[in-house]
């Protein structure tokens, strides 16, 4: 099965803050990505802003309906009020409900759904009451893909960032195996699977092989940092190869 690469562009924007300038471009290089063949563009706009700003999200809605109709547009992120009006304005392909903390540097955890079960029901059905799937961010925990579907979220996102950041081979392995079994569980519950965080060329390959019921991942941060060595479309390119080594192509175009 072909898994659907979501590029995603936080890092890009976070880049781009650093300084009161519009380089950077976030709807440039989320226009190579495209270009390139990634499936679409994930984005985590923020409370404070500090990497995709809330302007930038109707900008890459719009490039996306107008120049790539056939791609996907990805919002993630914790559902306040005014991410879930955002959301309902702008209404990607996918929204992903995160439960971010603002003192967080990043994701590092998935939601504790049985304690925010009435919450999350409700916001899942407003926002598919809208035309958007749900994924909900998991930790790599097998209990999680019942519960989710009983809140009715389309799918899950399994949070990567325990097996992507293993520094040695048992510990990878043993981080791989909970995705995997997370993945079987959310096969039998009859939803999709979706993962993402700290993935790299190195550790997708074995990632894509446990998990055969994959549909998506989106990565950020190291897709970035290869698009310094390899071009953006190049970076793309070694990463589709991966995802799905049935397109052909040079991984070094």
């Amino acid at each position: 099965m072909t898994v659907c690469l979501s590029a995603n562009v936080n890092a890009i924007a976070e880049l781009r803050n650093r300084r009161n300038l519009p380089w950077p471009s976030v709807i440039a290089l989320s226009r190579l990505a495209l270009s390139a063949g990634a499936a679409g563009i994930t984005v985590h706009p923020r409370p404070d802003e500090r990497h995709i700003r809330l302007s930038d999200v109707p900008e890459i809605a719009e490039m996306i309906e107008t120049e790539f109709p056939d791609r996907e547009f990805n919002v993630e992120g914790n559902p306040d009020a005014r991410f879930v009006e955002l959301v309902e304005r702008v209404k990607p392909d996918q929204v992903t409900l995160v439960p971010d903390d603002i003192r967080q540097a990043t994701s590092d955890h998935g939601w504790d759904i049985a304690h925010h079960r009435e919450f999350l029901t409700d916001i899942i059905a407003r926002i598919k009451a809208g035309g958007m799937r749900v994924s909900v961010f998991v930790n790599p925990e097998p209990g999680t893909a019942n519960l989710a579907q009983e809140v009715g979220a389309d799918r899950i996102e399994i949070y990567t960032g325990p097996y992507g950041g293993a520094l040695t081979p048992d510990v990878q392995s043993r981080e791989l195996d909970h995705v995997a079994a997370t993945g079987r569980a959310a096969e039998a519950a009859g939803i999709g699977v979706n993962a993402g965080h700290d993935l790299t060329l190195d550790n997708l390959q074995p990632l894509v092989a446990a998990v055969p019921n994959l549909l998506e991942v989106s990565i950020g941060h190291c897709l970035t940092a290869d698009a310094l060595i390899y071009g953006m479309e190049g970076a793309i390119a070694r990463y589709l190869e991966i995802c799905d080594p049935d397109a052909g192509g040079s991984p070094t175009s």
